[in-house]
């Protein structure tokens, strides 16, 4: 085996075994501050017993001198005092040793309990020392692990033969000896006959033929510096668990359990150990909090990737007293969680800090993470209290205002960076005055803060149901919904904030407008119609879904349903400004007027500020999804959809009537979330879903839709190229695909065709007259072929 290189000494790895690793009394002790224990079944556990099972048939029919390499270890001696147990503490491979014991447990439970008990008494001084060594109990064990994996472990390697398991605690511990158990006797009872003759076979191989590479390191030698090394070549650990190596090395052992106890234990919670989605990487959402947290004490800009790095950076130059620094991070990850679950809650009212982060949380903005955390450090303690609430409103007009206006997000990282050393420069009770002045001077693309106008030039047209995520819609309507309660303010009605994320969107001209709204319009007429209802001014919130009767029926109808039964504000105005009239577009318009200006009331800027300088293009992009496909009446609620991609063909689905997909009882956002779990990679679901009835696929029916509202469907999930599919228009006109190809290839010269699966580009102002222009082409059609018969 190659050896180590650490600096200029070069580390030599000595290849023994089990039986010469555990045979003699010793504690192998995964120090507090290592991961726990997180090798599962499909990952590490059946391959290694199969790599064990053909070790065996090697040893048996080819190669008597076989042997399997499982990998390797570092542990460092600790001093022991007299009369104590030969101790290490492992740098490296606490996974790899506790499974070998754990295998070794589960092989001698087999033994004993089919009565090979000199068998099973070669096994037994491998997994417990001689207990007249015991001082404590743990000394029991060869290997004692990471404090949260003990108790379990302690169990089921101490557990009477036969074991019972369901009568265990779930743990990976228990599962792990249990998987073990099982395929041990599976492989003996194989051959019953020779059962006993198998596990002679069996017992060698494991203690003697696997084989691992040992680097023991002394009492004073550098064992970050390895344990770095040899992560860098193997799977990396995240950021939290690198971090939380290098901090508790600095410690001394008597002091490293209080101090994990009570500075970090936390961190290794369920909560803390969530993915957490950052642009598109999952890391732990304690590894995401160091990484924010460091930015805002470094005040650099540096990608998540180099959080451990730029950590002992910033240890080593700055922060050199790690047993101050760890209630100092403990501190901000408290208030961190403190504002992350207080933004969570739903009902009631919620404190100026939390409000910003739900409502900047929707926009994906991590950007204003690092500036939270900074606030609240004690360098900023002097900052008084109404300058901290104004800091955030100023910030959150910032956020939104880009994120109505479609301003492009690279580089913000870098921008707020920037802004935090502004603003570090600045006395305390300047810092907000510094803020509002610092974003009114940036006009770039990047750093812009959308003016009065800009923002009423994008919404004023813009399809505000279609063209933001959800969450997002859903937000700007509960912000308008809550200033018209008076929240957040001094002055707040007794109702209370409206409900968060639990409220549905609706329209007040149904999108299926055409089933009872009769008035009589022209094709052109009815697509402006179908575009104008998906704008502000047809929105509003409903606190109790409604019917589908009540949901698209009249106005009359829908109207009396509200007076009766709503308790939304901004409907109630809304039921005002039409008074006993109809609702119609022009309606609408002024409505979308209205609430522009609420928006700009609540998330203002300075009187008279202007944004760009030179004003850029922004594109207003309109993202179908499937609950706007079934709210509009395109799919219907419970269609069974069928997966089409080679190999997994066959698979059903069913689309709700919130536009979610249960795959299998499990429901799924998207259809490409759906298609991923199927072909356990990533695929454009709207492409292979497609209609169980019609063989129709969804993005077919979504081409159409888009056409209908006049409108480029580029949704975030998958983008397509511009035009339409024949096989979509054939949707949008009501007939079959095949007969749509024929009829564009006669009215399209050839040099213009699009190629096969190509796109058309169709003007849908123009379908009334396509249409009849098809039904013409299919009268001629037909009649020729009436004549040749």
């Amino acid at each position: 085996m190659d050896p180590l290189t650490q600096g200029e000494r070069t580390l030599k790895t000595t290849v023994i075994t089990p039986q010469e690793i555990f045979y003699n009394p010793t504690r192998l002790v995964v120090p507090l501050f290592q991961r726990p224990y997180v090798w599962s079944k499909e990952t590490q556990w059946q391959p290694l017993w199969d790599d064990i099972v053909r070790l065996v048939e090697v040893i048996s029919n080819h190669d008597e001198a076989g042997t399997h390499f499982l990998g390797a270890i570092v542990t460092q001696q600790v001093p022991s005092g007299l009369g104590s147990i030969p101790a290490a503490n492992v740098i490296d491979g606490q996974q790899r040793l506790t499974t070998v014991q754990l295998l070794l447990d589960a092989l001698h439970s087999e033994l004993e309990r089919r009565g090979y008990t000199r068998l099973a008494g070669q096994v037994l001084p491998l997994i417990e020392n001689p207990e007249n060594s015991w001082r404590r109990d743990e000394d029991r064990y060869k290997v004692w692990p990471t404090n949260r994996d003990r108790d379990a472990f302690a169990t089921v390697m101490s557990v009477p033969v036969p074991v019972d398991y369901d009568g265990l605690a779930a743990s990976r511990m228990r599962d792990g000896h249990r998987f073990f158990a099982e395929q041990i006797a599976g492989w003996l009872d194989a051959d019953p006959a020779s059962a006993e003759d198998r596990a002679w076979m069996l017992v060698p191989a494991i203690k003697d033929r696997l084989q691992i590479a040992s680097i023991s390191l002394d009492a004073n030698e550098d064992a970050q510096a390895i344990f770095e090394t040899l992560n860098a070549r193997g799977t990396p650990l995240s950021a939290a668990d690198l971090v939380k190596n290098f901090l508790f090395q600095q410690i001394p052992e008597k002091e490293a359990e209080q101090a994990y106890l009570a500075n970090w234990a936390d961190f290794e919670t369920p909560w803390w150990e969530k993915e957490i989605t950052s642009g598109r990487v999952k890391n732990p959402r304690a590894s995401l909090f160091l990484w924010q947290w460091l930015v805002a004490r470094t005040l650099d800009d540096f990608p998540i990737r180099e959080v451990f790095t730029q950590f002992k950076h910033y240890v080593n130059t700055v922060a050199k007293d790690v047993s101050a620094l760890l209630p100092q991070i403990k501190r901000a990850a408290d208030r961190y969680r403190s504002l992350s679950e207080g933004a969570e809650r739903q009902d009631g009212r919620l404190s100026r800090a939390e409000l910003f982060n739900y409502r900047v949380g929707t926009l994906d903005s991590d950007v204003a993470r690092p500036l939270l955390i900074w606030l609240d450090e004690s360098e900023q303690a002097e900052i008084p209290d109404s300058d901290r609430v104004r800091i955030l409103e100023i910030l959150e007009s910032w956020f939104v205002r880009r994120a109505l206006v479609r301003a492009p997000s690279q580089g913000s990282n870098r921008f707020l960076v920037d802004l935090l050393k502004h603003l570090s420069r600045q006395p305390k009770d300047g810092v907000a005055d510094a803020l509002q002045q610092y974003l009114t001077e940036n006009h770039t693309t990047v750093t812009f803060w959308p003016g009065d106008a800009e923002v009423r030039a994008v919404l004023a047209t813009a399809n505000f149901y279609g063209g933001y995520r959800r969450a997002r819609v859903r937000m700007v309507l509960e912000a308008l919904e809550d200033a018209r309660r008076g929240y957040p303010g001094d002055r707040p009605l007794a109702m209370g904030p409206i409900v968060r994320e639990r409220g549905t969107i609706e329209h007040l001209m149904p999108q299926t407008w055409r089933a009872h709204w009769t008035d009589p319009l022209t094709e052109v007429q009815a697509i402006e119609r179908d575009q104008i209802v998906q704008r502000l001014g047809n929105l509003t919130l409903v606190t109790q879904s409604l019917n589908s009767k009540v949901s698209n029926g009249t106005w009359a109808a829908k109207s009396e349903h509200f007076r009766r039964f709503n308790d939304v504000l901004i409907t109630n105005d809304a039921l005002a400004a039409s008074g006993e009239g109809a609702w119609d577009e022009q309606q609408i318009a002024d409505r979308t007027e209205a609430l522009i200006e609420q928006i700009l009331a609540i998330w203002p800027a300075p009187e008279g500020h202007v944004g760009q300088l030179v004003p850029a293009a922004v594109t207003a992009s309109t993202t179908v999804d499937l609950a706007q496909l079934v709210s509009s009446g395109w799919i219907e609620p419970a269609t069974r959809i069928v997966f089409t991609l080679s190999g997994h063909e066959g698979r059903v689905a069913d689309i709700a009537q919130d536009g979610r997909v249960f795959l299998d009882e499990v429901a799924y956002d998207t259809p490409s979330g759906a298609g991923r779990e199927i072909a356990s990679r990533s695929v454009n679901g709207w492409w292979y879903w497609s209609l169980a009835t019609t063989g129709q696929r969804l993005s077919e029916i979504r081409d159409a839709y888009t056409a209908s509202m006049g409108e480029d469907d580029s949704a975030e999930e998958e983008a397509d190229e511009g035009g339409i599919s024949p096989a979509a228009l054939a949707v949008l006109l009501g007939v079959d695909g095949r007969s749509i190809r024929r009829f564009l290839r006669s009215i399209t010269p050839k040099e213009e065709q699009p190629g096969s699966g190509g796109r058309w580009s169709i003007d849908p102002a123009g379908l009334d007259a396509l249409r009849a222009q098809f039904a013409e082409f299919e009268k001629g059609r037909k009649g020729k072929v009436d004549e040749v018969e």
